[in-house]
């Protein structure tokens, strides 16, 4: 794949921001790639990236499987994933699109994630 296909995903979904109300929550969580927590007083399991790629991965893009976005970049502002580190984030259970990139490099799958389970993502 192109290293600049993931760029231009998070270029398109900021530009496609910047066009939306703020009054248009729906389009909003659309464009975002939907809330990590569903409910918020629902279940929860942990998404873990074990980054084993031999570089930082500065983007990471969720949403649900059903969604048709990826959503925008979930890191924290100036925070990547170094080599040999992880990262985790708190979801709902079900099944969850993963886009990640490193700059050089971007792959994508699929994770399903159970309740009080961790389920671990490891890009090589």
């Amino acid at each position: 794949m192109p290293e600049t296909s993931l760029k231009r995903l998070v270029v398109g979904a900021v530009l496609a921001l910047s066009v939306v109300s703020t009054g248009c929550g729906a389009i909003m969580s659309y464009i975002e790639g939907g809330p990590l927590i569903r409910e918020p007083n629902g279940p929860t399991g942990k998404l873990v990236i074990n980054n084993k790629s031999g570089y930082t991965l500065g983007a990471v893009l969720l949403s649900d499987c059903d969604s048709s976005t990826y959503g925008l970049n979930r890191l924290p502002a100036r925070t990547g994933i170094e080599d040999g580190n992880t990262y985790e984030f708190t979801v709902s259970p079900g099944c969850w699109s993963i886009a990640i990139g490193s700059g050089s490099a971007e792959v994508r799958g699929k994770l399903h994630v159970a309740a009080n389970q961790s389920s671990v993502y490891t890009v090589n």
